[in-house]
C-alpha cells in the first residue's frame, strides 16, 4: 500500500524524504507561496479540489485528474486522467504540462510530489485538517482566478456556515453534545481519531467523537492495536460497550449500506435503541471545499434528538 505524505507508518528513512520534500523551491504548502504568477494549465489530484476548481469557474484551468475525479458529474470527461490519487502517474503529468499540480497531503504521495518537482513542476501541498480550514482552503483555490460570483456563491456561504456553527459550539453545554461513532471501514472496524477532518466536523456540528482520544476513557477498551493512529482500528463489541448515542455510516471510503445500519440497529446501544443511526453522504465528512455549508446542516441534523434515521 503506498505511503501518503502524511502516512502514520512512514519508517526513518520515508520521514527524512518528507522532510528534504518541505525544502523542496517547488513545493509549496500554502497557496501565499505559489507568487502572483497567473496559473493557466492545473493538474488536480484531490478529488473533492477538482470539484471545487470546477465550481469556481476554473474548470478551463484543468489540465488533468485522476481517475477518482468523478464530481460534478461529466465536467471531467474530456480530460486526462493520469493515475489514481496514490499512484498518480508522473510521466503523463509531465506530458500535460501543467504550470501547478495541486495535490493533498493525506491523500498523496510523497514520491509523486517529488518527481514532480524534480521535473520543476509547482506542487501546491494542501492538508486542511479543520472545517475551517477547508473553507479557508477554498477561498485560496478561489485566488487562482475565480469570479465574484462564484466566491458569493461557494466561498462566503462556506465561511459564514463555519463561523455560525462555531458560535453555536460555544454556547452547547458539553452534556448536550450526544457520544459519537462515526465508521470509515469494516472488516477490520476503523473509525476516527481527533487529527481529522472528519473529527472537527462531527465537534464543529455539536457531537463528541468518541474516540477523539482513543487510549482514553470507556472508548479505549475497542481499539484494537495503536492507539495514537489517526484512523483508530477498533472492535465493534468495543464500539457497543463505549454507549454511542449517535452513529454515522458514511457511503466513502467504505460504502456502507442498509445491510451495515441493520447489523447496527441490533446490538444493545443508545444509538441502537434510539433509532439515530445515519447512512450519510461520505463526500459530507471527507471533502472539503464548495460542500461545506450543506455538510454542517447535514450532520448537525443527524446530532439533534429530534432526528431520526433515515
Amino acid at each position: 500500500m503506498a505511503e501518503t505524505i502524511a502516512s502514520e507508518e512512514e519508517t526513518a528513512p520515508s520521514a527524512s524524504a518528507v522532510a528534504r520534500l518541505r525544502s523542496h523551491p517547488r513545493v509549496h504548502w500554502s497557496e501565499k507561496e505559489l507568487g502572483d504568477r497567473p496559473r493557466r494549465r492545473i493538474v488536480s489530484l484531490v478529488p473533492s479540489l477538482s470539484e471545487a476548481i470546477e465550481l469556481l469557474g476554473m474548470g478551463d484551468r484543468l489540465v488533468g485528474v485522476t481517475e477518482y475525479c468523478v464530481l460534478p458529474e461529466g465536467a471531467f470527461d474530456g480530460l486526462p486522467k493520469l493515475g489514481g490519487t496514490k499512484d498518480a502517474d508522473v510521466e503523463a503529468i509531465v506530458a500535460v504540462s501543467p504550470d501547478l499540480v495541486i495535490a493533498n497531503q493525506e491523500e498523496n504521495t510523497a514520491r509523486v510530489v517529488r518527481k514532480l518537482a524534480e521535473h520543476g513542476i509547482d506542487v501546491w501541498v494542501t492538508y486542511p485538517r479543520t472545517v475551517r480550514e477547508g473553507a479557508e482552503l477554498l477561498s485560496e483555490l478561489a485566488d487562482l482566478g475565480a469570479t465574484a460570483a462564484a466566491r458569493a456563491q461557494f466561498v462566503t456561504p462556506s465561511l459564514e456556515a463555519v463561523e455560525k456553527a462555531e458560535r453555536a459550539r460555544a454556547d452547547c453545554a458539553s452534556g448536550d453534545r450526544p457520544r459519537v461513532f462515526c465508521a470509515i471501514w469494516r472488516d477490520p472496524w476503523m473509525t476516527v481519531g481527533r487529527d481529522t477532518y472528519i473529527h472537527d466536523m462531527i465537534e464543529l456540528c455539536g457531537g463528541q467523537n468518541l474516540f477523539a482520544d482513543p487510549a482514553e476513557g470507556e472508548a479505549s477498551e475497542a481499539v484494537s492495536g495503536r492507539a495514537d493512529r489517526r484512523y483508530p482500528i477498533v472492535e465493534l463489541a468495543g464500539v457497543v460497550a463505549a454507549a454511542p448515542e449517535v452513529i454515522l455510516l458514511p457511503d466513502e471510503p467504505y460504502q456502507f449500506g442498509a445491510e451495515d445500519a441493520k447489523k447496527l440497529a441490533a446490538t444493545d446501544c443508545p444509538a441502537a435503541r434510539a433509532g439515530r443511526i445515519h447512512l450519510i453522504d461520505g463526500t459530507l465528512v471527507s471533502w472539503y471545499g464548495p460542500r461545506i455549508a450543506e455538510a454542517i446542516q447535514v450532520v448537525a441534523a443527524c446530532f439533534r434528538l429530534n432526528e431520526r434515521a433515515r
